[in-house]
C-alpha cells in the first residue's frame, strides 16, 4: 500500500494562541445626533437570510446576532430618530455556543473554535441547549439563516411539521409570529418605514459550496421541483425579488438593497489550491504507472473519434516531483464508461475546491483503504465547484444581480454593491483609516486583526459585519443625505474563541 499522503488535513496556526472572547465596545452615543434626511428610521425591518441574522463560525448564537449588521445598522439610525430594533435573540444559549436541539437530539451544530493545542478549526465539544420551539415574532431582523428568494413567501415555513418533508426552515420555526405565516407577511406586518433587503445569496451559493452537487435550474420557474443544492432561476428570482420590492414600498417605505457577491469571494470556495499535493520523483512515477492503463484508454477513445484531442489532454492524469493537481470526477466529460474509463481528469487553476476537502485529501478512501482521496481515488462532485459550475454560477449571480440594479433604479432605492466590495475585499479592502481587510482564511494571529471572515470561511466575523454596516451606511447616506455615523472596525473583536487543548 502507498504510503499516506497528508496533504492539509487542518489549517495550522504557528503561533502562541490564547483563549479569546467576544468583547462588545464602541457602543452607541446616545448623546450623538445624526440626521434622518429623507428617510424615515422609526421602523427599520431588516429582509435577509444569515447574512442579515449575524449568523458567524458555522452556527446562529447570541454574541453575533448582538453584532448583526442589521443591528449595528439599527443603532445609528436610533441617533437619527430610528426606533426600537428587535431581534430572535438566542437567549437561552447561556453559553453562546449556538446550534439547536429537539429533545435530545441535536439538529443544528454549536459554533467551530480554534484549538491551539492541533492547530485546527473544529466544532466547540458543547452540546447545544437550546430547544427548537416558538418563540413568536415579528422582528426587526427577519433574516433567516438558510432562506432562499422563494422561501420567502412561502406559507408554512415556521412550522414545525414541515419540517420532516424539507419545506420549513427551523430558524423561521422559532421566530415564526405563527406556524402558517410566511416570512413576507412577518416583515410587513411591522409596516415598516424603512428596510434593507439583502436575498439571493443562498440561491447560489449552495450550489457553489456543495461543489455543484445540484441542478442548475435555470428556465424552471418551480420551486417545488428544487433540490436544497439547485441554482434558482433567475427569472423565478426577479418575479419574486419584485414581488418583495412592490409589497415593502407599497406604503411608501425607502430602503437599501444589496448585490451578490462572487462565490470565488469567499475563502470557503478558494483556501484549498487547486494542487495541495505534494509528491517526490519516485512517488510520481508510481502514480504515473498506476494510471498508465487509463491513459492509454483515452488515446483509444481518441483514435476512434469518441473524444477530442483538447479532451483527451483535459484528461489524461499526469505527476511530478513538486505539488500536484488533484484526480476529480467531472460529469460534463464524455461518458466512456463502455470502454471501462470513468470520466476523472485533475483540477486546474479555474476549479474551486471547496474548505471541508482539506480533511479528506490524501487520506485513505473509506471504500478502498488502499487508495488515497484524490490521488488514486478521485474526489467526487461534491467536493469541487468545476471550470463548467463555476461559469454557470458566476453567469447566474450576473442575471440576479442585473435584477437587483434595475429593480434599485426603478423603486429608487439605496443601492450597496456587495458584488464589486467582495472582490475589492480578495484584492485588499482598504478603509478610511488605511487599514486593509482581507478575504484570506485565518493562518495565525498575525493576520487576524484585519481579517473579514469567521471561521466558518462564508460568514463575516464581528469586523467584517461592522465593514457591511458601513457599506450600507454609506449608500443610505448617499441616497437619502442622511448623516448616518459609520463604525472603526478596530475597536470591535473578532469573535473568534481559541482554546489552549489537544
Amino acid at each position: 500500500m502507498m504510503k499516506k499522503i497528508y496533504i492539509l488535513s487542518a489549517i495550522f496556526f504557528g503561533f502562541a494562541l490564547v483563549s479569546c472572547e467576544p468583547e462588545f465596545k464602541n457602543p452607541v452615543d446616545t448623546e450623538a445626533k445624526a440626521n434622518p434626511g429623507q428617510a424615515d428610521f422609526s421602523k427599520y425591518v431588516a429582509v435577509g437570510n444569515s447574512l442579515s441574522a449575524g449568523y458567524m463560525n458555522g452556527t446562529l448564537h447570541k454574541s453575533g446576532q448582538a453584532n448583526s449588521f442589521p443591528k449595528l445598522l439599527a443603532d445609528r439610525m436610533k441617533e437619527a430618530g430610528g426606533g426600537e430594533f428587535t431581534q430572535p435573540y438566542m437567549d437561552d444559549d447561556t453559553k453562546d455556543i449556538g446550534g439547536m436541539v429537539v429533545g435530545n437530539t441535536v439538529i443544528l451544530q454549536p459554533k467551530l473554535i480554534v484549538n491551539a493545542g492541533r492547530g485546527t478549526v473544529e466544532r466547540i465539544n458543547a452540546t447545544p441547549t437550546i430547544q427548537l420551539q416558538p418563540h413568536p415574532g415579528p422582528y426587526n431582523n427577519m433574516g433567516v439563516p438558510g432562506a432562499k428568494i422563494y422561501h420567502y413567501v412561502y406559507n408554512g415555513y415556521g412550522n414545525s411539521q414541515n419540517l420532516l418533508n424539507g419545506t420549513a426552515n427551523p430558524y423561521f420555526v422559532r421566530m415564526a409570529s405563527n406556524p402558517n405565516a410566511s416570512v413576507l407577511e412577518d416583515v410587513l406586518a411591522q409596516q415598516p418605514t424603512f428596510f434593507t433587503l439583502w436575498l439571493g445569496n443562498n440561491d447560489v451559493l449552495w450550489y457553489a459550496t456543495s461543489g455543484g452537487d445540484g441542478v442548475n435550474q435555470t428556465g424552471n420557474t418551480d420551486p417545488t421541483t428544487y433540490g436544497p443544492n439547485d441554482l434558482t432561476d433567475p427569472g423565478l428570482f426577479a418575479y419574486i425579488y419584485n414581488q418583495i420590492l412592490q409589497a415593502l414600498t407599497a406604503n411608501g417605505a425607502k430602503g437599501a438593497v444589496a448585490t451578490l457577491p462572487d462565490v470565488a469571494s469567499v475563502p470557503y470556495m478558494t483556501t484549498v489550491p487547486y494542487n495541495p499535493v505534494p509528491l517526490n520523483d519516485s512517488t510520481a512515477s508510481a502514480l504515473n504507472n498506476a494510471y498508465a492503463q487509463y491513459n492509454g484508454g483515452l488515446q483509444l477513445a481518441l483514435q476512434n473519434g469518441l473524444i477530442t484531442q483538447e479532451e483527451a489532454s483535459k484528461r489524461t492524469i499526469t505527476f511530478h516531483a513538486g505539488k500536484n493537481a488533484l484526480v476529480i470526477e467531472d460529469e460534463s466529460l464524455t461518458d466512456l464508461s463502455a470502454l471501462g474509463l470513468p470520466s476523472i481528469r485533475q483540477t486546474t487553476e479555474n476549479d474551486l475546491v471547496v474548505l471541508p476537502a482539506a480533511s479528506i485529501i490524501g487520506q485513505p478512501d473509506p471504500l478502498n483503504n488502499n487508495l488515497l482521496m484524490g490521488i488514486t481515488s478521485p474526489l467526487a462532485d461534491k467536493w469541487v465547484l468545476t471550470e463548467t459550475e463555476v461559469a454557470e454560477t458566476r453567469a447566474v449571480t450576473a442575471q440576479m444581480n442585473a435584477v437587483i440594479r434595475a429593480l434599485a433604479q426603478q423603486y429608487d432605492l439605496a443601492l450597496v454593491d456587495m458584488e464589486a466590495a467582495m472582490n475589492e475585499l480578495v484584492q485588499g479592502l482598504r478603509l478610511d483609516d488605511n487599514s486593509i481587510y482581507t478575504a484570506n482564511y485565518f493562518n495565525g494571529l498575525a493576520t487576524m486583526p484585519n481579517l473579514f471572515f469567521s471561521l466558518d470561511g462564508v460568514h463575516p466575523n464581528t469586523k467584517g459585519y461592522v465593514i457591511l454596516a458601513n457599506k450600507f451606511i454609506d449608500a443610505i447616506n448617499e441616497k437619502y443625505g442622511s448623516t448616518l455615523r459609520k463604525y472603526d472596525p478596530g475597536y470591535f473583536d473578532a469573535n473568534i474563541t481559541i482554546l489552549n487543548k489537544n
